[in-house]
C-alpha cells in the first residue's frame, strides 16, 4: 500500500488517496476526527425512524438528515445532502436508533422537525470537486484575513469552510463586539467568486476547532468530546481549593479550563459534611485555627498561630463538631500538643527519594568528595594515607636485619607503595638507612 500518497484530514475525519488506476478513495476513519462519534446502539433498529442519519461536515458540523434516496446507506458512507443553495457533500456518522438520542440532545421533534434530504450517494466526480474546494480553504483564510485587516475591524477569521459544490464558503470568525462586516463581505465576494457566509463562534469554539494539547498531555477536551460548553466560574475552583492563579487556571482559549467543572460538584458535596471552623477551636494549649482542609478526606488542620502552617495537627469532622460543642458550653479542648509530639501514627503516603529531605544530595557530595582526594591521595603517591603505609614498610624494614636490608640495597632502594605510586623521598630515607647497616656490620 502506497502511505506516500495518503492524506489524513482529521477536521472530516477522512483518509484520502489515489489508487492504482488514479481514482480518488475516501475513507472514514473515526478515530482521527474531533468529535468522533461511537454508536453504542449499534445492531437495534428503531424501525420508526430508520431513515434519520447523522453527517458529518468539517470539524465539529454535525446536522441529521432524512434519507429520502431509497439507498441503503451505512457510517462511513459519503453522501450528497441538500443545502440552502446547491448541494453539499458530507460523511455519514450516525444511523440507527442512536440517531433518535441525538435529536432528544439537541431539542429536536422527529414528529414535526423539517430534516433536510439526503439525495444519493457521492460519485467520483463529486468527491474530485469536494477535494478540489478542500484545496482553496487555506489560501482564502489567509487572503481573508488580509482583508479583514485592511479594513481595519477588530474580528479575527478563524477557519474558513468551502461548501461540497464549491460555490459558498461559511467563514468562522471571533470578535468580541459588535462587527460591521458589510463592507468586507463584498470584498470578500469580489475576491472569491463564491456566496459568503458569516458565522461567529467563541474562544472555546475556536479551540475546538483548531485543537491541540493540553497541560495534561491528552487532546483538548472541547476537541476530543464535548459538545455542548458550560458557563464556567471562579468559585469551582474556590470550593476545591485551587490557587487563584490565572495562567494556571486559563486554558488555550485564554478562558477557564473546562476541566474545572469535573470534580467540583464532588467537592461541594463533600463540603456539605465538614463544619463551619471559621471561629478558632478553644483548647487548654490555647486558640487553634483552622488552616488547611483535606475535603475528600474529611480531616481538617489546624494551627496555633494564624498566620504560620508549621505545628500543624489533624482533626476529622467528628472531632470538631465535639469541641466545638465543648466550647459553646465554655469548656476547653484537651491539650493537643502532648498528643502530637507522642504519636507515632505515620503519614497515609509516603514520597519518593528518602522523603522530602533535600539536604541528602549534599551528604552524598561530601561523601564523594572524600573519596575523589583518597584517590587522588594514592596516585601522586608520598601524600596523605601514602606517607603511613611508608612509614610503616620502613619499621618493618629496621627489624628485619642485616642481609634483608643489604638485600634491599641490592635493589636499589627502591619500594612499591601498595598504593599504586613511588615515593621518591622514602627511597632518599631507605637509602641512608641501608649505609648506616652496612657500616655497622
Amino acid at each position: 500500500m502506497d502511505y506516500e500518497n495518503r492524506n489524513h484530514d482529521c477536521s472530516r475525519g477522512c483518509i484520502v488517496e489515489r489508487d492504482s488506476t488514479g481514482v480518488l478513495q475516501v475513507g472514514y476513519n473515526s478515530g482521527c476526527c474531533k468529535l468522533a462519534d461511537f454508536d453504542w446502539l449499534e445492531g437495534i433498529d428503531d424501525g420508526k425512524y430508520k431513515d434519520l442519519y447523522e453527517v458529518r461536515f468539517k470539524n465539529t458540523r454535525k446536522i441529521i438528515f432524512r434519507n429520502e434516496s431509497g439507498q441503503m446507506l451505512k457510517a462511513g458512507d459519503l453522501v450528497i445532502c441538500e443545502a440552502t443553495n446547491g448541494h453539499d457533500l458530507g460523511i455519514v456518522t450516525l444511523c440507527g436508533a442512536v440517531v433518535l438520542r441525538q435529536c432528544a440532545r439537541r431539542r429536536i421533534n422527529p414528529e414535526t422537525y423539517q430534516f433536510k434530504k439526503i439525495y444519493r450517494k457521492a460519485k467520483a466526480l463529486d468527491i474530485e470537486r469536494w477535494q478540489e474546494a478542500i484545496a482553496r480553504e487555506h489560501a482564502t483564510m489567509i487572503r481573508a484575513r488580509q482583508l479583514a485587516a485592511r479594513l481595519g475591524l477588530e474580528m479575527k477569521i478563524g477557519d474558513v469552510e468551502f461548501q461540497g459544490d464549491g460555490t459558498k464558503a461559511i467563514f468562522y470568525y471571533i470578535a468580541d463586539e459588535r462587527v460591521d462586516f458589510r463592507q468586507l463581505i463584498k470584498d470578500f465576494a469580489e475576491e472569491f467568486h463564491i456566496r459568503i457566509e458569516m458565522k461567529q463562534i467563541g474562544a472555546r469554539q475556536e479551540a475546538g476547532l483548531i485543537g491541540g494539547l493540553g497541560v495534561c498531555g491528552r487532546p483538548l477536551c472541547c476537541s476530543k468530546f464535548m459538545a455542548d460548553f458550560k458557563s464556567i466560574t471562579t468559585q469551582a475552583a474556590r470550593c476545591q481549593d485551587l490557587a487563584l492563579n490565572p495562567q494556571k487556571l486559563a486554558g488555550q482559549c485564554s478562558k477557564l479550563k473546562c476541566c474545572i467543572n469535573y470534580e467540583a460538584s464532588t467537592y461541594i458535596d463533600a463540603r456539605k459534611a465538614l463544619p463551619d471552623a471559621r471561629e478558632p477551636l478553644d483548647f487548654k494549649d490555647g486558640l487553634a485555627y483552622l488552616v488547611k482542609t483535606d475535603v475528600l478526606m474529611g480531616t481538617m488542620w489546624f494551627s496555633f498561630d494564624k498566620n504560620n502552617m508549621a505545628n500543624m495537627f489533624p482533626l476529622s469532622a467528628e472531632q470538631v463538631v465535639q469541641i466545638k460543642a465543648l466550647n459553646r458550653r465554655g469548656a476547653k479542648g484537651d491539650p493537643v500538643i502532648e498528643k502530637s509530639r507522642s504519636s507515632d501514627d505515620t503519614p497515609d503516603f509516603v514520597t519518593g527519594g528518602e522523603g522530602d529531605n533535600i539536604a541528602r544530595f549534599d551528604s552524598n557530595g561530601k561523601r564523594r568528595g572524600k573519596d575523589r582526594g583518597k584517590e587522588r591521595g594514592k596516585g601522586r603517591g608520598g601524600h596523605g594515607s601514602n606517607d603511613k603505609s611508608a612509614g610503616e614498610s620502613e619499621a618493618k624494614g629496621s627489624k628485619a636485619g642485616g642481609d634483608n636490608a643489604a638485600g634491599s640495597s641490592d635493589n636499589g632502594g627502591v619500594k612499591v607503595n601498595k598504593g599504586g605510586g613511588h615515593s621518591h623521598n622514602n627511597n632518599n630515607r631507605r637509602r641512608n638507612r641501608n649505609d648506616k647497616n652496612e657500616s655497622k656490620s
